[in-house]
């Protein structure tokens, strides 16, 4: 994937919880933008509104 975009939350607090995510038709990926070359979160594209809801319901730490 090549169309990496920073989450417009990652300027909140001290700077340091910064995500990346990138888009296809089928999938959706995560990554932490200071470990880009590490684990990437890959989700099927239907999977991804649901796991970003349920992440809207937690609280922030």
């Amino acid at each position: 994937m090549d169309n990496w975009r920073k989450s417009s939350y990652s300027g909140e607090g001290d700077g340091n919880n910064c995500v990346e995510i990138a888009h296809t038709p089928t999938h959706a990926a995560v990554r932490d933008t200071k470990a880009r070359a590490q684990a990437t979160l890959i989700f099927p594209a239907a999977a991804f509104v649901p796991f970003i809801e349920d992440l809207k319901q937690r609280p922030r730490r």
